[in-house]
């Protein structure tokens, strides 16, 4: 019973030595999620050799992990990664990229995330999402995420909203695809109702054919909706 208990704890002992020799691998970049590439394997291999001042053929007892990880979740582009080493020595990344909903235009363009933040442009990958245009700014972002993650769930609005407008009031104006007037939400109060609305008028309008001879429909009374001719 002894010497079988020493025999474990001998192999135990050798198993761990040579485990923590082992030399680590080129890393292993996974992206979970959207397939549309706002950050390359390649950028991300950079990101973490530039942590770790190398990082392969290095013992994997002398990484951390933790940092590396850190490393990656600073990124602008990214929501959040996990790296980690199994016992062969391959180092894995996984890789979540934020989800772009909207993109405000102007001097510095940028786009509003999932989670109502900032997202910067890429060189590598452009989204359709719908403009955001007016009186926006990256430290009160909460109205214009409001109405582009409406518009993201919500089919028809999906389908025909390309610019979302906050006026200084805070007010919001939709402009869609392939019309010419201009929907005033108002407030953004009620959403649910003012859309369901706009959908009803917007069929009857496309069966009537006078989308085009509107330059206005105002929703912002949420009961009505109210048209000004063109």
């Amino acid at each position: 019973m002894i010497v079988l208990l020493i025999l474990v704890v001998f192999l135990y002992a050798f198993s761990s030595a040579r485990n923590s020799k082992r030399l680590v691998s080129q890393p292993n970049i996974q992206f979970i999620g959207n397939k549309n590439l706002f950050i390359t394997q390649e950028a991300v291999s950079k990101l973490l050799i530039q942590n770790q001042q190398g990082i392969t053929n290095v013992p994997k007892e002398t990484l951390d992990l933790n940092g590396l990880e850190s490393t990656l979740n600073k990124n602008p582009i990214i929501e959040f990664a996990e790296v980690y080493v199994n016992v062969e020595g391959k180092l894995t990344a996984k890789v979540k990229q934020k989800t772009p909903i909207a993109r405000v235009l102007g001097n510095n363009s940028y786009y509003i995330d999932s989670n109502g933040g900032v997202m910067p442009l890429s060189k590598n990958y452009t989204e359709r999402v719908p403009f955001v245009t007016g009186f926006v700014k990256k430290s009160n972002l909460d109205i214009v995420y409001k109405v582009a993650d409406y518009v993201l769930k919500d089919e028809f609005l999906k389908q025909n909203v390309i610019e979302i407008h906050q006026n200084k009031n805070n007010s919001i104006d939709l402009k869609l695809r392939q019309t010419k007037f201009v929907v005033h939400l108002g407030q953004v109060k009620q959403l649910e109702k003012k859309i369901s609305n706009l959908k009803a008028f917007y069929i009857k309008a496309t069966k009537d054919k006078v989308l085009d001879k509107y330059s206005k429909v105002n929703l912002q009374f949420g009961n009505q909706v109210v048209c000004t001719k063109a």
